[in-house]
């Protein structure tokens, strides 16, 4: 509350804040937020930044994604890595290795690893985890941030049987048209791990998305990966028999 009159008591604050925290439910917000970012299918495509202390490079890659189930990401450049491919089809994830013309099924373990070599993960890309059914959230807070912006911070923690990647996750949205604008990763012991900063709210295929992603490395913080979206259209057509091991496996 910004402001009291003389003379309220604590307990009389206290009871206040009750029905205005009640208005706010956690798990409508995330679910909104997480339906608007995947569409029920998707097609993009996108450029990725990856600046480390000892080089930097950039992919240009294409993704396809219907429901939460199945997902396709594969490269387009640079031409010695086209045709690079990760798969996500139900509960398998695939990678296809063009070079070798072979293909690696990735296990459950593995999710949390690098993807090529980014500051992104296996998780992130085939986005293998739903906040609603694999955490549990609450509101941390609900106010304005520095900038005067009136936001939402959750929590989130794992459900006990969860099989996700991170021991919790801090996800700030913006009141005003439910867009993501910072996340914080942490470990199981509760380290920040990396966090990622959502901006340049663009219109793609009808809705207003965060066009691009930073991710940055706690412990490296002049490290990052940007995602830049150049294309994006969402409720395409796609079937689940597109997310198959021949899709996987082609060049183009």
């Amino acid at each position: 509350m910004r402001s009291t009159t003389i003379g309220l008591t604590v307990a009389a604050l206290l009871a206040a804040a009750v029905p205005a925290a009640a208005q706010v439910d956690p798990l409508e917000i995330i679910d909104r937020v997480d339906r608007l970012l995947r569409g029920d299918s998707s097609r993009g495509v996108a450029t990725m930044e990856v600046v480390t202390e000892h080089w930097e490079r950039q992919m240009t890659m294409e993704i396809w994604s219907l429901g939460t189930d199945y997902s396709l990401v594969r490269l387009r450049a640079p031409q010695r890595e086209a045709g690079t491919a990760t798969l996500k089809a139900e509960a398998d994830i695939w990678n296809y290795l063009p070079k070798v013309d072979r293909t690696i099924k990735v296990p459950a373990s593995m999710m949390g690893g690098a993807w090529m070599g980014s500051h992104f993960t296996n998780d992130d890309l085939v986005k293998e985890s739903r906040l609603i059914e694999d955490y549990d959230i609450e509101l941390a807070f609900d106010g304005e941030n520095p900038d005067g912006v009136a936001v939402w911070e959750f929590r989130l923690t794992p459900k006990p049987d969860a099989a996700v990647v991170w021991g919790s996750i801090e996800y700030r949205i913006r009141q005003s048209d439910d867009m993501p604008l910072w996340t914080g990763f942490y470990d199981e012991d509760g380290e920040l791990v990396r966090t990622m900063e959502h901006g340049e709210f663009t219109e793609f295929g009808g809705r207003t998305v965060p066009g691009v992603m930073d991710v940055y490395p706690a412990d490296k913080p002049d490290e990052r990966t940007t995602i830049r979206y150049e294309e994006l259209e969402f409720d395409v057509d796609l079937e689940p028999a597109f997310f198959s091991l021949r899709s996987l496996q082609r060049r183009r």
